[in-house]
């Protein structure tokens, strides 16, 4: 689904593939789920669900703009189409640092 996405690249992160937008991280796969960078206020909401947990990569510390969604089938993600498409706009809208 991502990467069919226009600007949308695919490389890695943690080991694992991962989605870049004007070549900046929005999304990676990492272990049974999707990390995922959005606005902190729609992250904090994601997290009322579920399928969503807080996003700590190797045991780091919680990220306030990340989630990581679990679930059981890759073809569950398809239904997170919108939350994906507002990481793409919010990430893509960052400046570079």
């Amino acid at each position: 689904m991502l990467p069919n996405l226009t600007d949308v690249t695919g490389g890695k992160m943690f080991g694992y593939p991962a989605y870049y937008i004007h070549g900046k991280l929005f999304a990676c796969i990492f272990e049974d789920g999707v990390g995922i960078k959005l606005p902190e206020d729609v992250a904090a909401g994601l997290l009322t669900n579920a399928q969503a947990v807080p996003f700590q990569p190797m045991g780091r510390p919680k990220m306030r703009e990340w989630v990581r969604i679990d679930h059981q089938s890759s073809e569950d993600y398809r239904h997170d189409e919108a939350v994906f498409l507002r990481s793409i706009e919010f990430v893509g809208s960052l400046k570079k640092k």
